[in-house]
């Protein structure tokens, strides 16, 4: 493990032992009181909104707690599930969703380890325990040869789950993977995150816009004040700590075709994570998002949506 990638993690480590101090009966990226939880609930309700077309949101109960579920598009679509960054919540897909609904039935799904809508209702979950969930949430929705596309932390979750024999999925997109290929690659860079996480504020949260992504401004202020509240009020889980990158064997085995998106500014990935895609997935299909960020998806939402639509379609 680099250096500064076992910094970084040291780092964690102290501040979610901080964070565990709030007497925590699971994680601790929980909301430290029920003002603090509305106050951000409130935040993504009207993020959600962004979306701007029709959705269902739903509760179902899990072996873990509750997962939260959204839901649009054509009921006769090919399913797509929708994995979201971590802090980011599923309203994270408002500048890509409408092209994604046109034929596609979206169940976009809330971690439950992190800000949002779902609840854990048990202990941190391992790698095992997060393939059961989203499994029994596949089998709830009596999901088959679904499409999925994954951002960031939800890139490494998708990878996760199609790793796995006999798996449902069809289809893959990664968007910016974290964790996935390699190890943080700009570790000195995303410093701020951690900055935000141990002592949030305005500035140090702009900073942190500006250091993942390339056009900050693009950033709907209704999204980045949700975005801000779950940095400010909700820390995150130390789970990143467990994600390690995937294996050759591993990637190997996956067998589905797999779209891999990064940007060019990406601070998390670099050309070493497209070469080992390339190299490893046997069905794998790689492409560098010109003046592009982490969040790849805001920076170029056309470009993004244009290459997820004709991978998918």
């Amino acid at each position: 493990m680099p250096k500064l990638y076992f910094r970084l993690a040291v780092l964690l480590l102290l501040m979610t032992s901080c964070a565990s101090s709030k007497k925590a009966k699971f994680d601790d990226y929980i909301f430290k009181t029920k003002s603090e939880k509305q106050a951000y609930i409130n935040s993504y309700d009207k993020a959600l909104k962004l979306w701007n077309i029709p959705y269902t949101e739903e509760n179902i109960t899990t072996t873990y707690g509750t997962a939260h579920v959204i839901m649009a598009g054509p009921k006769n679509g090919k399913d797509l599930v929708l994995l979201h960054g971590m802090d980011a919540s599923s309203t994270m897909w408002y500048p890509n969703i409408k092209p994604l609904a046109k034929n596609h039935r979206i169940y976009a799904i809330d971690f439950m380890m992190e800000p949002g809508k779902s609840t854990l209702s048990s202990k941190s979950l391992s790698s095992e325990d997060i393939v059961i969930l989203y499994n029994e949430i596949f089998d709830h929705y009596k999901l088959k040869k679904f499409d999925i596309a994954g951002a960031s932390r939800g890139g490494w979750i998708a990878t996760l789950l199609a790793t796995q024999k006999g798996n449902s999925i069809d289809k893959i997109v990664l968007l910016s993977p974290a964790q996935t290929f390699k190890f943080i690659d700009k570790v000195g860079k995303t410093t701020s995150a951690l900055m935000l996480k141990l002592f949030p504020s305005e500035k140090k949260f702009g900073k942190t816009l500006n250091t993942f992504s390339t056009h900050s401004e693009k950033i709907s202020p209704v999204y980045k004040r949700q975005f801000y509240l779950a940095n400010k009020y909700a820390k995150s889980n130390s789970s990143m700590l467990k994600m390690h990158p995937f294996s050759d064997d591993e990637l190997k085995s996956i067998n589905n075709p797999v779209l891999v998106l990064i940007g060019d500014h990406d601070v998390i990935n670099s050309e070493e994570s497209l070469e080992r895609a390339n190299k490893y997935l046997i069905k794998g299909k790689t492409q560098t998002i010109k003046d592009a960020g982490h969040f790849l998806s805001i920076d170029q939402s056309k470009i993004v949506n244009d290459a997820m639509i004709n991978f998918l379609e």
